[in-house]
């Protein structure tokens, strides 16, 4: 056994070592951790908009770190599942390339589970709810589920688009009876259909995907385009920007385009780029959202994008 002060010293090189954080920050595809705080804030500006006391911003901080631990959580559990596949397709990836080793993926994993949910706890101790803590649960729970089992089946692209659904419902946990239930929801369904054609689209992206199955998801997100376009009339108090309906046009061109691209040639690179560039819209589309309802302070949320494609230039995203 070695003596406490070298076992400090060897933690300390793990930690300090610059492959060994580019390691862990592919792990959690830290570019992307970026758009799950996107649905937060989406969540957060909205719930300000329809009335909720901006003074609850202690509670928008836990809840973004919770969302942050979750979806974390969500990628190494991913990994953690997938390893005999991506040691066949995969091999760069930190746990079969055996830069980090399967145990200590599966100690992270479960730390970041807990720490999400004590923060989603904490956040609703700030506005004495029960909510955040029963929606951080509830998306634990799916997480899991995702991951271990439903992403090899068809309910693949519907899981985790319930994950996202929840994550926006995280967000909007702080609201009071000034936002309803059913306007929640919609807006909630929105995100969570984009993410579930996105999540159908990458299915197949390490080899040559179908090209059916591939409009047949390009669809979906197109789907939930439309859908985005009645989210003003779901809330009486909406303070809907008049650039909103543009920018959801601008939305679908910036997704559109490398999709288009892939569908023409299904090739894994094209496939690959198209899917990266949805994961970066989705931070596009929770600002889009956002002006729907909360007016062009929605816009705010781009600045989430800064760090996400800076990031994205040395750490993979899919």
């Amino acid at each position: 056994m070695q003596p406490p002060r070298e076992s400090t010293l060897a933690l300390q090189r793990l930690f300090l070592s610059r492959s060994s954080w580019r390691a862990y920050a592919q792990l959690i595809r830290l570019p992307n951790v970026f758009t799950a705080l996107a649905d937060i804030a989406l969540g957060w500006l909205c719930a300000v908009a329809a009335g909720t006391p901006a003074a609850r911003w202690p509670s928008f901080l836990l809840l973004m770190a919770s969302s942050a631990c979750l979806y974390s959580a969500g990628m190494i559990w991913n990994d953690f599942f997938d390893v005999e596949q991506d040691q066949r397709e995969r091999p760069f990836r930190p746990i079969p390339s055996g830069r980090i080793s399967r145990r200590a993926a599966g100690v992270l994993g479960a730390l970041a589970l807990l720490g999400g949910v004590a923060c989603a706890r904490q956040a609703g101790v700030a506005i004495a709810s029960a909510s955040p803590l029963i929606i951080a649960l509830v998306l634990v729970l799916t997480i899991l589920l995702y991951d271990a089992w439903l992403k090899r089946t068809l309910l693949g692209p519907a899981a985790m688009g319930s994950c996202r659904f929840l994550n926006v419902l995280l967000g909007l946990s702080v609201a009071g009876g000034s936002f309803p239930t059913g306007a929640r929801v919609y807006l909630a369904l929105v995100v969570g259909l984009y993410i579930a054609g996105v999540t159908w689209f990458a299915r197949t992206e390490a080899r040559e995907s179908n090209q059916s199955s591939l409009m047949s998801a390009a669809g979906i997100m197109l789907a939930a385009l439309i859908l985005a376009l009645a989210v003003p009339v779901t809330l009486e108090k909406a303070n809907t920007s008049i650039l909103f309906p543009y920018l959801l046009v601008a939305q679908a061109f910036f997704v559109g385009i490398p999709v288009s691209a892939a569908l023409h040639k299904p090739a894994p690179s094209l496939v690959q780029r198209a899917v990266t560039r949805c994961l970066m819209g989705l931070v596009i589309l929770d600002a889009v959202l956002a002006t729907a309802l909360a007016g062009a302070v929605g816009l705010a949320i781009l600045i989430l994008l800064l760090p996400a494609l800076y990031l994205g230039r040395w750490i993979y995203s899919t």
